[in-house]
């Protein structure tokens, strides 16, 4: 095994999830859509202190003709889109079963991979598997034979955002079908931009100085912030940098310290932790709990799988509205944040099955209809398939946001999303740049805390 293939493997044993699973034991779940909506957004896995659960395993060798099992995590949100899936594929083949084997967080699922690639013995592994947009171009790339590719499964691909496709494409062959839409919403809260004079529109296709102003003025007015995030794993900057078209990688290596606009981001931010304007919480409890929920914020930009934490604020219902996000320029910019998407593996028996089943529901098919408007009911999951958001449960308006259509809104951003270079040590580009933030905030110089997040990651990744 390569020297980047071993880094991966370690990795893997203590990689997290974007979007963690809830509870602390995996278990096999039936493929009902009764399930109860979430009510609250998912913490990041690094901020969750469960135990590791053992990872239940599924035995492709028993299934029936029309059974296949499934590798996926939260209860709450992935799951239920899954057995929406099931329930509508049922329409035409009465006899389906899809088996889903609840895994307790994103990690398990990748690190089944890593140890039936490491062993060679794929035997082991479902038909299919949810997996993280953030990880899976270096496991295709490094373990080849644990998946199939879905180029003959007969889906529009055009049907899909572009930024979306980008993480599923590997070597110009489609493996993924996406399932959870990551686009980023930046919702504000009209009712205190009016007292301050300004209305949704005075916030929508503007730039970041322009930002700053208002937010000093609605702190000034109301005490505040404009927005807040968990900085302990502070997904700002990579969220303002691709809304500008940007990457914080160039050719598969980490580019901080040359990188202009990536200063002109991070000076953003700092500017607005220094002015109040900005809310960097020490963890994810607090940026839920104390400036969400605890109503400290006139705004919040993350993905759009924070919006039942939103909700949880009951008295805010009807106040709040979505729109594009600020950019240096003052074009109206666009965001993701998080996502997964669907694979089937190398030991899958039936592959023609496990595609005509994605195919069907999550891929644009005859099915998505149904099994995005009851993922939606269910588990606040937002189609990826741009078809899938004309029906009456997107273009509704939700009562919490005046009655914007936002879930139908969403998807039309998402299809505006920029595609940018990814690497799979995001989340450790994330961890150096935050700190390098913290200490510049604290009198540090930017350039010279650049060069050493960028020299980190670069040990980090063996360059």
């Amino acid at each position: 095994m390569n020297r980047k293939a071993i880094s991966l493997m370690l990795a893997s044993a203590m990689s997290v999830s974007m979007l963690a699973g809830c509870g602390s034991t995996a278990a096999e779940t039936t493929t009902g859509t009764d399930a109860a909506p979430a009510e609250t957004a998912e913490a990041p896995a690094e901020t969750q202190a469960e135990a590791p659960a053992e990872t239940a395993s599924a035995d492709v060798s028993a299934e029936g003709d029309h059974e296949l099992s499934v590798y996926a995590w939260d209860k709450n949100f992935n799951i239920p889109a899954l057995e929406a899936a099931a329930e509508a594929y049922k329409t035409v083949d009465p006899d389906f079963s899809l088996n889903i084997v609840e895994q307790s967080a994103s990690s398990d699922v990748e690190n089944a991979i890593t140890l039936a690639a490491s062993s060679g013995d794929y035997s082991q592994l479902p038909d299919i598997v949810l997996f993280q947009d953030h990880y899976i171009q270096n496991y295709v790339t490094n373990y080849p034979d644990a998946w199939m590719d879905l180029e003959d499964a007969g889906i529009n691909w055009s049907d899909f955002g572009a930024e979306k496709l980008s993480y599923s494409t590997i070597g110009g062959k489609h493996y993924g079908v996406p399932v959870d839409n990551g686009t980023s919403i930046f919702a504000y809260r009209t009712d205190v931009l009016e007292e301050c004079g300004y209305t949704i529109e005075d916030v929508t296709g503007i730039t970041w100085d322009r930002w700053l102003e208002i937010g000093r003025d609605v702190k000034a007015k109301t005490g505040k912030y404009l927005v807040s995030m968990d900085h302990n794993g502070d997904d700002l900057p990579y969220m303002m940098m691709q809304a500008e078209g940007q990457s914080q990688w160039k050719d598969g290596e980490p580019n901080f310290a040359n990188n202009d606009t990536l200063k002109q981001i991070l000076n953003v931010i700092i500017t607005g932790a220094k002015d109040g304007v900005i809310y960097l919480c020490n963890d994810w409890t607090e940026y839920t709990d104390t400036s969400i929920i605890g109503d400290q914020v006139a705004g919040v930009f993350n993905g759009n799988w924070i919006i039942p934490t939103m909700q949880q604020v009951a008295e805010n219902s009807g106040k709040w509205a979505i729109t594009s996000t600020p950019t240096l320029s003052g074009k109206e910019g666009y965001a993701a944040n998080g996502g997964s998407s669907l694979y089937v593996t190398g030991n899958c028996s039936k592959p023609e099955l496990a595609k005509a089943f994605l195919a069907y529901t999550f891929g644009g098919g005859e099915g998505a209809i149904d099994t995005y408007d009851n993922a939606l009911r269910n588990g606040g999951v937002i189609t990826c398939c741009i078809s899938a958001s004309k029906s009456d449960v997107y273009t509704e308006g939700v009562d919490f946001f005046n009655g914007q259509s936002i879930y139908a809104d969403i998807v039309s951003m998402g299809a505006n999303v920029p595609v940018v270079e990814q690497n799979d040590y995001h989340y450790t580009a994330r961890q150096y740049i935050g700190a390098a933030i913290t200490n510049v905030i604290n009198g540090s110089d930017l350039d010279t805390e650049l060069q050493g997040a960028e020299d980190q990651v670069r040990f980090e990744m063996g360059l």
